[in-house]
């Protein structure tokens, strides 16, 4: 059963499941559920707690030997396993169904890791705790939802946004969960009455929403035009060098000139992902980028890439921002007739 993040604390006033799936990016949402389960499953009794990492080194004897021992202290334990980036092997994945047949009414399961696919959520593994427990998707709401999340979160702490004042939220803190989290919890302590507006904003927060160069790649790679251009203003404006984004879209372009040079040879999409060790959540993203940009348009952005990396480093007047504005709108499919700067 599948249940959204905002929707768990109703769900576990109706009682305890065995397990618990939280799957996504988001770090902070998969902190606050597990929070909200941990404190329950304290309060009915479940007061040992053992954690385990599912990677090469990950002793599943020890994980099996807390299903089958009976502690001192407490009759119920809880379990939490966390699965790498990498997601899991066979072998691994053979090892969790073991585990999972081993569960009775004394273990309660928390189980977290990167975001998944409907693929993987047709696994046997999956398909078996999903069958005894709750899946809670944990994912940083899209540009799209942000402002009904920040209105839900508001609700919860008894703020009052005007319109205005929850689509600055949802600009300043795209992308940041934390810092959002943070700044609801500062204007509760600022403003008694809950109420918010523009002028309180502006009054009370700094920007928060700090990007990484990573974070403009992601945009770029889904064609998300709108996204990557105010996170390339905002990486200016925070003083991140040029060189370094011009690095790390050279790196980028170059893996996916490689990739398209592989697919025309008739190399499997699969193979070409293992090869260049793409994880299941972000290939989806790498399709639509290779779809987006055949060999010819990649040629021509590397081409405009190297040169003005040349005028930057050749010419410190060089002012590059609006090229690279070019070169992220020609990535996200957008033609802008690339000229060398002058």
């Amino acid at each position: 059963m599948r249940v959204y993040p905002e929707q768990l604390t109703q769900q576990l006033t109706k009682g305890l499941r065995q397990a618990y799936l939280l799957f996504g990016n988001e770090l902070l949402l998969k902190q606050e559920a597990g929070d909200s389960i941990k404190l329950i499953a304290q309060q009915q009794g479940f007061l040992e707690r053992h954690a385990f990492t599912i990677d090469n080194s990950i002793d599943w004897n020890a994980v099996l030997d807390c299903c089958h021992a009976m502690s001192l202290f407490s009759a119920q334990q809880i379990i939490e396993l966390e699965i790498a980036e990498t997601g899991l092997n066979a072998n691994q994945a053979k090892a969790l169904i073991e585990v999972i047949n081993a569960l009775h009414p004394d273990i309660l399961l928390i189980l977290t890791g990167p975001r998944i696919n409907k693929k993987q959520e047709t696994t046997k593994w999956f398909k078996a705790l999903d069958n005894i427990g709750l899946y809670v998707p944990c994912n940083t709401p899209d540009p799209r939802q942000m402002p009904r999340f920040i209105q839900g979160r508001c609700q919860q702490l008894g703020l009052k946004p005007d319109h205005e004042s929850v689509q600055m939220l949802a600009q300043w803190h795209e992308g940041n969960l934390l810092a959002l989290s943070q700044s609801l919890h500062k204007l509760v302590l600022l403003y008694p009455d809950g109420m918010l507006t523009i002028v309180r904003l502006q009054e009370a927060l700094s920007r928060h929403n700090h990007y990484t160069p990573f974070q403009l790649i992601d945009a770029l790679l889904a064609g998300q035009a709108k996204r990557s251009q105010r996170i390339l203003r905002q990486l200016q404006a925070e003083g991140v060098e040029a060189t370094i984004l011009l690095r790390t879209l050279q790196r980028e372009l170059t893996q996916l000139y490689k990739m398209q040079e592989m697919g025309k040879k008739g190399t499997p999409l699969n193979l070409i992902f293992e090869q260049f060790r793409v994880w299941q959540n972000r290939r989806e993203m790498y399709i639509g980028a290779l779809h987006r940009l055949p060999l010819s348009t990649l040629v021509t952005i590397i081409r405009q890439l190297t040169l003005l990396e040349i005028q930057v480093k050749t010419d410190y007047d060089t002012q590059p921002w609006s090229a690279l504005s070019c070169l992220c709108a020609e990535m996200c499919g957008i033609p802008t007739h690339l000229q060398p700067m002058k």
